[in-house]
């Protein structure tokens, strides 16, 4: 185990972690109004359906396969009675296809971002860094998922054990050295992108609609042809204003009957 080891594995997470909660705390306080996905849904509307969701709902999956492979340990699922070779099957078979969805969403969304020029002229500096580190993350992640097949590693006695141990705040180095390089690679991208989170589009994440279930109605009035007028008690009046009649230089108004 060398510095460069400890300095990856034992000391970045705890700075990126530091500039993700410092950066998003500075931005929500800074700028409030900017915590938005900047939509240019105005400008094109018809790849954005297609690939927006794809891209969301797959990502969730991502999520929570991560969450699942890292934070579950291999004692509690064989308390479950879960054999290994089914636990592998299983997230070979979702994480795969989640990933492929991913993979494919995203890329009807870089495609529409290149090939419409309103949506491309609205793409700023974070983006152009975040898509393609977004892109190699998940390419990366896919490969260390397709690897499994042939390769012997069990990333559950082996990234997961250091990935938990950094909550135990005695990050166990030596579990992450020794993983696979596609691995390693997928966690320093991975921690890139945490690490330019609070400074993108992707804290938008952050802002999830919890006060849209219980916030009042927006009540709306309808547009009427002439000037509100309440009904009367004794029935519904008309609403119209009475016809103007022009007579010798001055107007007149007819009432009526």
């Amino acid at each position: 185990m060398t510095h460069v080891h400890i300095a990856l594995w034992g000391v970045l997470p705890y700075l990126v972690l530091a500039i993700l909660v410092a950066g998003t705390t500075w931005r929500y306080r800074y700028d409030r109004f900017g915590f938005t996905t900047r939509s240019s849904q105005l400008h094109e509307s018809r790849l954005l359906r297609i690939g927006g969701p794809l891209f969301h709902y797959a990502l969730f999956l991502v999520i929570g396969g991560h969450v699942m492979g890292l934070l579950v340990p291999e004692a509690l699922t064989e308390r479950l009675h879960v054999s290994e070779s089914l636990y592998h099957l299983t997230a070979l078979a979702i994480g795969g296809t989640a990933g492929l969805a991913a993979i494919a969403g995203l890329t009807v969304l870089l495609y529409r971002r290149l090939r419409v020029p309103s949506v491309r002229a609205a793409t700023n500096r974070s983006d152009r860094v975040v898509y393609p580190l977004l892109t190699a993350a998940l390419l990366a992640g896919l490969l260390a998922t397709a690897s499994s097949v042939s390769n012997p590693y069990d990333y559950r006695l082996g990234v997961s054990v250091w990935f938990r141990s950094l909550f135990a705040l005695d990050p166990d180095v030596g579990a992450m050295a020794q993983a696979p390089f596609v691995y390693q690679l997928h966690a320093l991208l991975g921690m890139a992108l945490f690490a330019l989170w609070p400074f993108s589009r992707l804290v938008h994440a952050f802002t999830a609609p919890v006060g849209y279930v219980i916030r009042p109605y927006v009540v709306y009035r309808s547009r009427r042809r002439g000037p509100y007028r309440p009904a009367s008690p004794s029935g519904p009046r008309d609403e119209r204003r009475p016809p103007v009649r022009k007579a010798a230089g001055r107007e007149t108004h007819r009432t009526p009957s």
